[in-house]
């Protein structure tokens, strides 16, 4: 507690605020697996190709040669340097890939991410507090997966949310202290169109994750009711979800209705969207913070082409500070780019790439970014949100 209080004072948090630190997908899994000290065995079950190695091969023919085997703190690179900077109180991101040796790829699915147990200490190399893992790609290799997966992630003292052994364990929040009397809880939730099959869903008998069935009004009430059973006074909460398509700026009607409806049912002070591969506007709506989409932060796409009006290569990383209240403060963006399937610092012009996305498909929110010394972007409000600049 003293330590946190201590850090905040040094950043000048204001008391009771605390930051985070937020990404998007980190798929650490297929071939970012086969550059790590302990690589899975790389046969695949996808149409074209066959074998994990084929994606360090498409990385290396991209950007140059990997050394192999890389240490565990290899694959974040740059990113480990505003982590250390920013001291974010609670490191969540949403884990799109099984940790497990399983060998039981689930039937009829083109894609399956594995990564190998031993491997788990990479998210340790981060300081991951958090992973959602209510997401398309947390049962690929089966229930026997999701089970390892869940064992080896707490083994390695990283909480989960979002997937469980059943539905209460599921829809459970992972809960992190954050200063006296005040906790962080991480709700995890899955939808449909991004890919969360029904299949795939807890059940009272079945593990699996925490799949909503929709994006209605009864669907916030039940989370709701969930919510207020755990939430405390003091607490501030956190709505992960993963929805939405691969590509495509658009936020729908649904999830901008459902995100707004969780706030106002103070079920999510927090609102961390996933699975565009790319980031998408962002909104504060009552001086919540809603993250439409992050964008994928970790994978191994490098060197697979299309969609490169999206500029996917590109990585954001995304530090908010909360007040007491729950309120957004403060928002601080880095830039990143993925080159030999590691986090490196943005360059000038990709920076203000970003910069123009953020503000062109943020100005529907009526959010406003600037650029910001080191190469950051920062938020400056807007009418609606309660800040002005």
């Amino acid at each position: 507690m003293t330590g946190l209080a201590d850090a905040a004072r040094h950043l000048g948090i204001p008391d009771g605020a605390f930051k985070l630190f937020l990404a998007g997908d980190v798929m650490t899994g297929r071939g970012v697996d086969q550059i790590l000290p302990h690589p899975s065995e790389p046969r695949l079950y996808e149409p074209w190709v066959r074998s994990a190695l084929t994606y360090v091969e498409l990385a290396e023919k991209c950007n140059g040669p990997i050394a192999r085997p890389v240490d565990f703190s290899y694959v974040w690179g740059d990113a480990l340097r505003p982590l250390q900077r920013e001291r974010p109180a609670v490191r969540i991101v949403n884990l799109e890939t099984a940790v497990t040796s399983s060998n039981d790829a689930w039937p009829g699915k083109g894609i399956h991410y594995r990564m190998h147990p031993a491997n788990a200490t990479v998210l340790n190399s981060a300081a991951i507090d958090c992973c959602a893992l209510a997401n398309n790609h947390v049962l690929d290799w089966g229930h026997a997966g999701l089970r390892e997966t869940l064992q080896t992630l707490h083994r390695h003292d990283v909480q989960t949310a979002g997937a469980g052994s059943d539905a209460a364990a599921a829809a459970a929040p992972a809960v992190f202290e954050v200063g006296l009397r005040r906790r962080v809880l991480v709700y995890a939730f899955g939808t449909d169109d991004s890919g969360v099959a029904q299949g795939f869903s807890a059940t009272d008998t079945r593990a699996g994750v925490n799949r909503l069935p929709d994006l209605s009004a009864r669907t916030v009430t039940a989370v709701a009711q969930s919510v207020h059973r755990a939430r405390r006074i003091g607490d501030s909460v956190i709505a992960s979800i993963h929805w939405g398509d691969n590509w495509g700026y658009a936020v729908p009607a649904a999830q901008r209705a459902f995100a707004h409806q969780l706030i106002d049912a103070g079920a999510a002070d927090l609102v961390h969207g996933h699975s565009s591969h790319h980031a998408k506007g962002i909104e504060v709506y009552r001086g919540r913070l809603v993250l439409y989409g992050c964008g994928d932060f970790l994978n191994d796409y490098e060197g697979i082409g299309g969609h490169e009006e999206y500029r996917p290569e590109l990585a954001t990383m995304y530090f908010p500070t909360l007040g007491a209240d729950g309120r957004l403060l403060d928002l601080t963006l880095v830039p990143l780019r993925m080159r030999r399937l590691r986090l490196e610092t943005a360059t000038r012009d990709e920076g203000a790439w970003l910069l123009a996305m953020f503000n062109r498909e943020s100005a529907q929110f009526d959010s406003r970014f600037e650029s910001a010394p080191q190469g950051r972007l920062v938020w400056t409000g807007g009418k609606r949100s309660g800040r002005v600049s």
